[in-house]
Parts: structure tokens; sequence; C-alpha cells
């Protein structure tokens, strides 16, 4: 199996494991310190650890008949990372999310180390700025305020 093609097979079995509730097999997907961002105010902000991961999305199952349907699968295998977009689908309240995830990979390992979640939602009018809590923008070299001709930096 090539890389590109272990890649894909993690997030398609990460989805495996959000979608049964099954707690080890998320965790079985990402390293044991993988952090998981989201837009701010959405859940409590980042979840820290591969577990916490897992029991995060089976308490969404349990409480929200969470179910997902994972759309697409793009991956940059020189860089680790890849993603994809879903919909989330929250049977109990009746509600679809639709949105795409960053993950980047553990080189040594081949887990997930990080998902970066965005959300197809409007705009939030009482903040500044519409960003992932706590993820530092400026530490990974991200744009961090307009710069005239700045297409890509």
């Amino acid at each position: 199996m090539s890389k590109r093609d272990e890649m894909e097979s993690v997030i398609r079995r990460y989805f495996e494991g959000c979608n049964e509730g099954s707690v080890d097999k998320v965790a079985s997907c990402c390293a044991p310190d993988a952090i998981h961002y989201f837009p701010p105010g959405m859940y409590g902000g980042a979840w820290i650890g591969g577990r916490a991961i897992g029991e995060k999305w089976a308490a969404a199952v349990a409480q929200l008949g969470s179910q997902w349907a994972l759309e697409r699968v793009v991956v940059d295998v020189e860089a680790n990372s890849a993603v994809a977009e879903w919909t989330h689908y929250k049977t109990k309240q009746g509600t679809v999310l639709r949105g795409d995830e960053w993950y980047e990979f553990d080189a040594s390992t081949g887990l997930i180390c990080e998902i970066r979640a965005y959300y197809a939602s409007p705009q939030a009018r009482d903040l500044q700025r519409l960003e992932l809590e706590g993820f530092d923008y400026a530490g990974r070299g991200y744009s961090v305020e307009p710069r005239a001709g700045d297409v890509d930096r």
C-alpha cells in the first residue's frame, strides 16, 4: 500500500470509529498527544489526546445521534498532511453541519497528530477574528495581517 493510501486509510478508519462511537478505534488513528482544534466557542476549545478525541466523539454519537459522511479526501504525501470534506448529521437535533478538516500526520508513526476543523456557517458578528481557538497562527508562519500583493507569501 502506498503512503498516500495509508494516510487516506487512517482518515477513513478515523471516521468509521467516529460513526461507531468507538473510542479505541478513533484513538488508534491518533498520536497519544494529538490535538483537535475547533472554531471559537465550539466544544469547549481544542481537544487534546487521541483517547480524549475518541471519548468526545463517542459522547456526540450517544447524546446527539452524530453520524458523519466522509465526502472527499485529498492527501499531500510530501507534507504529511491531508484534507477531508465531511457532513455531520446530528440526528437527535435534526441538524446538519458541513465542513472540512486539515490533518497533520506524524511522519514516524503515520498517525494523525493534529486536526483543524473548519465549518460552513455564517460569520459570528460579535467576533473580530474568526480563527481556530488556541491555534498559533503566527508561530506556524501564517499571515496575521493583510499585506498588499501577498498571494503566495
